[in-house]
């Protein structure tokens, strides 16, 4: 890897050419690996460095404490500074590049909770070297980086962990063992819903601000076009807008449908349509609904698998209460809820996969046949980079699963994204692409609506962007095209 001078500065295209071109040819194994035994006794502490420290990346290093924690990255120190803090012995960086250089060798493991738009460059570098990785939700911005992340831990081996932590909750064991043992038959219609977001959405590219001094502006934007600053960016707030996150829907049904597509065992989904309160070209919508149609699957249980739909509210709209449902009763579990419909028996849990009931009053008692973490899910990723691949007994939401996973929450974004071509899109998942955009169809976007009242009457002078070619911009949200090399892609997709 080419190493960063002493107080040089790189420009935005540098630090992302750089860093992709840099972890196509890693060989570097883990410091605890340089035996041979690639075996880490439990007593034995590992090296961890975190990047992307100052939300939930602290949160993750609370419940890692058990270890040593070697090294703390973010590109907003005053955000993070609380955690630097915290951990007074942990070296400081801005750049997760020259954390890599100078510590490489250091390092057994790495957290990465950065903006959704870096999770994928920051990750995949750190698989490329050997170092196992946790990585918060969503695991990527697009699906291409999904089937990346997968590729790159099944290549190298390593334990890999990403941080929706209701798969170590006992909810999501028991949906997936209820439905397994048929306990409400077949199911064909799936209804989910978050009560988010709770962070600004719906708007429009604010005005350009100076980025504070304790900032690196540049470092945060890594492979996202250039904007200028403003405050309602970051942080935490990155969420709303489509350059670094992926709305309401990327943060939260990765929790939320997490036992969906385990207990129903879901791969690719054939297609997709969305709608939403109004699309604005930088700004997740408000509100939104997305409807993935799955085929027809052969399951590893007695269940029988027909083709289901799985149909997503957020922004404070839900399903309708099924027929039964308990007059006063909430249907909002800790953040959202899920209703599985079956040809049996209604199944409904709450976010995380959380408190798990039978609208018929059964409680059921089905074989329980999946692993129980009764550590944290921080902690079982933590049991599983101390184990060598040969006999790793993988975490709860291993990238082998988390990377379909993911693959399927951000094509749900893609729909909404793509949702003034007015039609259902076919999806091809094996090839990554929609199958029904005419190749001379186009599409343009909402950029700003400049709603007024005129003598009592509504009127909009809204600017909308240029058209451009639907296909194209699709197959943009796929697979972002960067404007560097991106050699790091060369791990092609499986077929």
């Amino acid at each position: 890897m080419s190493k960063i001078k002493k107080g040089s500065t790189l420009s935005r295209r540098a630090f992302v050419g750089k860093t992709l071109v840099a972890t196509a040819g890693f060989t570097i194994v883990p410091s605890f690996a340089v035996s041979g035994l690639g075996y880490k006794a439990p007593s034995d502490k590992l090296n961890i460095a975190a990047i992307g420290i100052g939300g939930m990346g602290f949160s993750n290093l609370k419940q890692m404490e058990t270890e040593n924690i070697v090294g703390l990255c973010d590109v907003d120190w005053k955000y993070s500074d609380r955690v630097f803090k915290h951990y007074p012995k942990a070296k400081k960086y801005k750049d997760f590049r020259k954390m890599y250089d100078e510590m490489d060798k250091s390092i057994d493991a790495v957290v990465v909770a950065t903006a959704d738009h870096t999770h994928a460059i920051v990750a995949a570098q750190a698989i490329s070297m050997g170092k196992h990785v946790y990585v918060q939700k969503p695991l990527t911005h697009t699906v291409y980086e999904s089937r990346l992340l997968t590729n790159l831990a099944d290549k190298y081996k390593v334990a890999t962990s990403m941080g929706n932590q209701g798969a170590s909750g006992e909810g999501v064991n028991l949906v997936t063992e209820w439905l397994a043992n048929n306990e409400i038959g077949e199911v064909t219609r799936v209804e989910a819903f978050t009560d988010r977001p709770i962070w600004p959405q719906g708007l429009p590219k604010p005005e350009a601000m100076q980025a504070p001094d304790t900032l690196d502006w540049d470092l945060f934007l890594g492979p996202a076009k250039h904007r200028p600053f403003n405050e309602m960016y970051t942080p935490w707030n990155f969420r709303g807008w489509w350059d670094f996150g992926t709305g309401a829907l990327g943060d939260m049904a990765c929790h939320i449908l997490h036992p969906v597509f385990v207990g129903l065992e879901l791969g690719y989904p054939t297609s997709v349509q969305g709608s939403s309160t109004l699309l604005l070209a930088d700004s997740a919508p408000n509100a939104e609904k997305v409807t993935l149609t799955f085929p027809k699957r052969k399951s590893s249980s007695k269940l029988k698998l027909p083709e289901v739909k799985v149909t997503w509210y957020d922004g404070g709209l839900q399903p309708n209460k099924p027929e039964g449902w308990p007059d006063g009763k909430d249907m909002n579990n800790a953040g959202g809820g899920v209703i599985f419909h079956g040809t049996k028996d209604t199944l409904i849990c709450g976010c995380y996969g959380r408190d798990p009931w039978l609208l018929s009053g059964r409680i059921p008692n089905a074989p329980k046949f999946r692993r129980r973490v009764v550590t944290s899910h921080e902690q079982d990723w933590i049991r599983a980079s101390k184990e060598t691949s040969s006999n790793r007994v993988e975490t709860a939401s291993p990238f082998s699963e988390a990377g379909p996973f993911n693959e399927m929450v951000v094509m749900g974004v893609l729909a909404v994204r793509l949702q003034n071509l007015n039609k259902e899109l076919e999806w091809d998942g094996k090839n990554m692409k929609f199958t029904n955009i005419n190749a001379d169809e186009e599409i343009k976007i909402i950029m700003e609506d400049n709603f007024s009242i005129h003598d009592g009457h509504p009127t909009f002078n809204q600017k909308w962007t240029d058209p451009v070619n639907a296909n194209k911009f699709a197959e943009e949200l796929i697979k972002h095209k960067y404007s560097f090399p991106d050699d790091i892609f060369t791990n092609k997709p499986q077929k």
